[in-house]
């Protein structure tokens, strides 16, 4: 092989390797900025197009570079943009976002964005949809309470069963409707809002199906664990601890011992710093695990005690086998798991002594 054929051979690996990664950063640099869906409003004014939005983009950390957003822009030339409203999230990359800003705003004055947040119970709930929309809280409990309703969705839902209608259950579709972002019109009916609900937790747990029907446990029941455990886990990695430590107290015939279900036996939603009555504690009922008459011993509340995410779902799904059967938390969110009531008792002295204690 002579020079200038040597040459010409690394000129053309080179210009390769440069052309390979080029497109892989480019393509990088056009990727979703992160998983999050959390929807982030975005106004697009008159005189605006997509060269100067990107710094409105980038600053909404919707977008990783402004410099390759355009670029992409220069390449694709989309359609012109126009003035509106537009929701975008940070895990659509640079294509999706192109994509929604050439359909152009369908912004609707009357539509209405509500979070709702893990661990939130119905009465929370509810209380978030008649403060945006023009639904009555009356109206709301009484479909909770509408067998007709409960038993359409029954019929329409896999993961629905008739536990839905017991009676000592305070309200139907705790536990059932996911929390998350949802976008409503202010006039959407209550039907409508708790359908798209739960069409979305039928999305989420979809990828668990042959598991939790070949559990021993219902879905009912799994959910109701996965409620206790968004309430008492302190953070997402201890959660499946939390709920072995749980399935550990059912299989051996043990009271769950939450007092989170005593709040909400109780109907306390604001439970920082409240301390529980003796009487509260010993109160019987379908939810209190705390009652030391035996009577809830080996038993699981009979329905969820607030609206749990998908973390504390599939660690009701998916427990962490141990041999632990208490937990306790310090004020930095730390998990500590115990076999005994005397290491439990023993890490609670240590975790005042050291001043980790959490106090209200």
């Amino acid at each position: 092989m002579n020079k200038f054929a040597l040459i010409a051979k690394i000129l053309i690996i080179l210009g390769v390797v440069f052309i390979v990664g080029s497109c892989s950063i480019f393509n990088y640099k056009i990727g979703a900025v992160s998983k999050s869906d959390e929807i982030k409003e975005i106004i697009v004014e008159s005189g605006d197009t997509y060269m100067s939005i990107s710094k409105k983009l980038k600053d909404n950390n919707l977008i990783k570079s402004e410099f390759y957003f355009k670029l992409y822009v220069k390449l694709t030339k989309p359609k012109k943009l126009e003035m509106g409203k537009y929701e975008l999230s940070e895990n659509m990359g640079v294509k999706k976002i192109i994509e929604i800003l050439e359909k152009g705003s369908n912004y609707n004055p009357d539509t209405v964005s509500i979070t709702f947040k893990e661990g939130l119970n119905v009465r929370q709930v509810i209380k978030l949809i008649t403060e945006n929309t023009n639904n009555k809280e009356e109206d709301i409990y009484n479909l909770l309470n509408d067998e007709k309703y409960l038993d359409e969705l029954i019929n329409n839902y896999w993961f629905i069963t008739d536990e839905i209608k017991n009676k000592e259950i305070y309200y139907s579709l705790e536990g059932y409707l996911f929390p998350d972002t949802y976008s409503f019109t202010k006039d959407m009916d209550i039907k409508q809002i708790f359908k798209r609900m739960l069409d979305n937790m039928e999305v989420k747990i979809e990828p668990y199906k042959k598991q939790i029907e070949d559990s021993k446990y219902s879905f009912h029941e799994i959910i109701t664990l996965a409620s206790i455990v968004e309430l008492e886990g302190s953070n997402a990695s201890d959660r499946g601890g939390v709920a072995g430590v749980f399935y550990n107290r059912l299989e051996n015939n043990w009271s769950l011992g939450s007092d989170m279900t005593t709040y909400y036996a109780i109907k306390v939603d604001d439970y920082a710093g409240y301390e529980l009555w003796q009487k509260e504690l010993d109160d019987k009922n379908a939810y209190n695990t705390r009652v030391t008459d035996g009577s809830m011993n080996g038993k699981l509340p009979v329905s969820a005690i607030c609206n749990p995410g998908i973390e504390s779902i599939e660690a009701a799904i998916n427990p962490t086998k141990h041999n632990y059967f208490y937990f306790v938390a310090d004020k930095n969110k730390k998990t500590y798991f115990q076999s005994t009531y005397q290491e439990f008792s023993n890490k609670i002295a240590e975790l005042k002594n050291s001043g980790l204690w959490y106090t209200y």
